[in-house]
């Protein structure tokens, strides 16, 4: 072996010494280790597929927790998603940065874009500040984000294959990339996204264009007569792209234009891209028509085609009309078989307006392109590792569990947008403000599963409990966006409650064995924002309700507590009623909707809470000057709770030893009581005793 001395010369090695044999072999080991191509299997606890930002925000918490991780990642960068879509480069997440407010849990309300750290600072504002930011934007965040928090990502690791083995210490799975080089993990994240564009098969679907892959130049539809199927956000871009280029633009699927400010879905189409509902309902050429998708063709006709054929010197003339042919939408109840193979030989017989002169998309259209969305990529699965087609979203998500297992797969996660379908159409679990916080759900339930670590909690006095739950309702960003989804569990333990933070409520039955946590006697409150279920008109005069008596009809997002004596089955979970996101409970509190979405109202929000939570608790939460507590601390054997955990807790006048013994009590038993006058101490004299009776103000609750 030849190395250079450092004078450029070359030195013959004398591979006799051991020293020398034993130094090259340990650098070529540790070569080996930095590049995977030197060895044929990696091996690691956690491998997490995708490096879009959910696969990096779960890297952060795998990071935080110094688990062995790493995220595997096709592309040369994160977020390549964006590099690619939307088309036409603007996102529509919101990036509201004034928001009046120095909270950060409070402005994540509002910040769409930015993922969750330590980093108080690490916000997608830094990249841009527009209210509805440039795509390009947004793979230089991730690369942000990842820098900063120095994420173990590997780059151009391309895995073609997904499989699961059993090994002797359980079973691992193993991904295999484009240079044949395997990775194995106990547990498989996976976060690639949606990718697969969304098709339907018709006769003549080879003329149609696809959204990911045609021009976004608006001058290449000038005068073009366009045909859109699909009504969703992709295909409103599309057509407001070029709206004012083409001469009519007309928009056909099964299903009527969903509006997102009358559903609440941030997936229905957004006001930013809607353009064209103005020039369909001003009658300016455009329009929207409703029919399948499966029973239609795309054809041309024979007479149009060889015009078409004669028309193609012209198009390249200084003037000329350029055109794509005459391509007719028809029925394909309407083709023989014969000339449904071919799409240029149909007759005039063989089109709608043949038989019905009125019928909408009569007129010939130049291009027609496909805007259906996309769908998860299964085929990277094989039969061991493989998880179900979902049965929500027609089947282009996995299945997974309530806390996002795929199901039959265990020890696989679906993260991100592939797992919207526990909420698809109904939160944001599909969107980056909401996912944000299911991959944080996920990793607490890795951490207690497979780390024995319990799902972080808060320990609080009972008495303590209202304001925290204020506190919880007018900052929280997490059950703010993944409203019905994602909400707060509290434990109840007497004088004493645990409260857990952004569980999956519909994972409610299985809480003890996903959190590590456990019911007690005095069951359990469950907090949860949620829009209303009466269907109003979104604009209309009666959208809003004001009148705190009137909480439960509330419209719009507002705070609801669930309160049940025992867990919820999944028995129970199957027979909710339809549209509520939890079972029947005991009893139900409704926070009044709020214009300004604070909760803060002494009548409106305070008082109506405290009263349900002493009606829950059997126990009164109010709280009393120092005063009140000395003459109720004398008069009754068990004061109000406030009183025994902060007066008589050695701070004011000291009563004698055995008012001093009750008030010393910490049972959940003696806590649970109302205050009764006719428990005062038989020891006190009996006008004392009537005393107490007459100045008490025990549980006298009107509902």
């Amino acid at each position: 072996m030849l190395l250079p001395r450092d004078r450029g010369e070359l030195k013959v090695m004398d591979w006799s010494h051991p020293c020398l044999v034993l130094s090259v072999l340990v650098g070529l080991a540790a070569c080996s280790s930095d590049n995977p191509g030197y060895n044929s299997t990696h091996r690691y606890d956690y491998c997490v597929l995708g490096a879009g930002p959910s696969g990096l925000q779960m890297g952060h918490f795998l990071a935080k927790a110094q688990r062995n991780y790493v995220i595997l990642e096709r592309n040369s960068g994160p977020g390549s998603f964006f590099d690619i879509y939307p088309r036409h480069r603007k996102l529509i997440s919101i990036n509201k940065i004034y928001t009046g407010r120095r909270n950060r849990e409070f402005n994540l309300r509002h910040d769409w874009n930015s993922l969750l750290s330590d980093k108080g600072d690490l916000l997608f504002q830094r990249v841009s500040r527009d209210l509805y930011p440039a795509a390009d934007a947004y793979p230089r965040y991730l690369s942000m984000f990842v820098k900063e928090l120095g994420l173990k990502v590997r780059y151009s690791v391309d895995v073609g294959k997904v499989r699961a083995t059993q090994t002797p210490t359980g079973k691992r799975y193993v991904l295999t990339d484009q240079h044949r080089v395997d990775y194995t993990c106990r547990v498989l994240l996976v976060s690639t996204g949606l990718w697969d564009p969304q098709k339907v098969g018709f006769v003549g679907s080879d003329l149609v264009e696809g959204y990911e892959s045609i021009s976004v130049d608006p001058e290449d539809y000038k005068d073009q007569a366009v045909l859109i199927l699909g009504k969703g956000n992709s295909a409103f871009e599309t057509a407001q792209s070029f709206l004012g280029r083409a001469s009519r633009v007309h928009l056909y699927s099964p299903s009527p234009v969903r509006l997102a400010w009358q559903t609440h879905y941030v997936g229905d189409l957004r006001a930013v891209n809607n353009e064209l509902l103005d020039t369909y309902q001003l009658k300016s050429l455009d329009g929207l028509v409703e029919g399948g998708l499966q029973d239609i063709a795309i054809v041309r006709h024979g007479e149009d085609e060889r015009r078409r054929q004669s028309r193609k010197k012209r198009r390249e003339k200084p003037g000329g009309r350029k055109k794509g042919g005459g391509l007719f939408l028809t029925l394909a109840e309407l083709l023989d078989n014969q000339e449904g193979k071919n799409s240029s030989r149909v007759s005039k017989a063989n089109l709608p307006v043949y038989h019905n002169d009125n019928f909408s998309l009569r007129q010939p259209y130049d291009r027609v392109i496909r805007c259906l969305g996309f769908r998860f990529n299964f085929s990277i699965f094989d039969g061991s590792a493989r998880p179900p087609n979902s049965e929500q979203a027609r089947g282009k998500l996995p299945g997974v569990t309530a806390w996002y297992e795929g199901r039959g797969t265990p020890g696989l996660f679906v993260l991100g947008t592939a797992a919207h379908s526990r909420d698809y159409r109904s939160s944001a679990g599909g969107f980056i403000h909401g996912f944000r916080y299911t991959v944080r759900a996920v990793h607490h339930v890795l951490e207690q599963q497979y780390h024995s670590n319990p799902w972080p909690s808060t320990k609080l006095l009972t008495t303590q409990l209202q304001s925290w739950i204020l506190k919880r309702v007018n900052e929280a960003s997490g059950p703010y966006q993944m409203f019905g989804v994602l909400g707060d569990v509290i434990l109840l333990q007497g004088s004493q409650c645990e409260y857990l933070e952004e569980f999956p409520i519909q994972a409610l039955p299985h809480l003890s064995s996903l959190s590590g946590h456990g019911i007690s006697k005095h069951g359990l409150l469950v907090l949860v924002m949620q829009y209303g279920l009466n269907r109003t008109d979104s604009l209309g005069p009666g959208r809003a309700e004001s009148e705190w008596t009137q909480a439960w009809r509330s419209n719009f997002l507002h705070p609801v507590l669930y309160f049940y004596d025992r867990l919820p089955t999944e028995k129970d979970m199957r027979r909710r009623p339809s549209g509520w996101p939890l079972p029947r409970p005991k009893a139900v509190h409704h926070m009044i909707e709020d214009f300004l979405t604070e909760w803060d109202g002494p009548i409106s929000h305070s008082q109506p809470l405290r009263r349900f939570l002493e009606h829950c608790l059997s126990m009164d939460l109010r709280a009393f000057y120092a005063e009140t507590c000395f003459r109720l601390s004398l008069t009754h054997r068990k004061p109000p709770l406030f009183c025994r955990q902060g007066y008589l807790q050695k701070q004011g006048v000291a009563g004698d030893h055995h008012l001093w013994q009750q008030a010393a009590e910490d049972e959940p038993a003696s806590s649970e009581e109302p205050l009764d006058p006719s428990r005062a101490d038989p020891s006190f004299p009996s006008c004392l005793t009537q005393a107490g009776a007459s100045m008490s103000l025990g549980l006298k609750l009107d509902f």
